[in-house]
């Protein structure tokens, strides 16, 4: 098995692409209007409309109400996110060295869902995340 993206519903795919893709400079792979991609090394966000939800289960999923996911990016340097971010995000903390062994700078999307963008700085983290 292959861990290989997550997606979020949203109401307004449109809105949330483009957050996405300002925020992370990826540009998003369109299937159809109700849904889009942004597809990194390691993983691929996909984001998609409360539309698609009943191709499922209909009810099985609820636009912005995410409260126990954190959406996570591997930066190469979290401060300077940080500054390149001021005033185009909510931030909920500042950049912050986690006892893991990561800095990470904690902030919301349109939608509310919690976004980390974070960078390994011990030797042990630096070590994980070496490809």
């Amino acid at each position: 098995m292959d861990f290989v993206s997550i997606r979020i519903i949203t109401g307004d795919v449109a809105r949330l692409v483009a957050f996405y893709e300002k925020v992370t400079g990826v540009s998003a792979a369109w299937a159809t209007e109700d849904f889009a991609e942004l597809r990194t090394p390691r993983a691929t966000l996909a984001i998609a409309s409360t539309r698609t939800v009943p191709l499922f289960a209909p009810g099985s999923a609820s636009a912005a109400a995410n409260d126990s996911v954190i959406t996570e990016f591997l930066v190469e340097d979290v401060d300077r996110a940080y500054g390149n971010l001021t005033g185009v995000v909510d931030f909920v903390t500042e950049p912050t060295t986690m006892p893991w062994g990561n800095r990470s700078l904690l902030f919301r999307d349109p939608d509310g869902n919690l976004v980390n963008f974070f960078t390994p700085v011990t030797p042990a983290a630096i070590e994980k995340f070496a490809r």
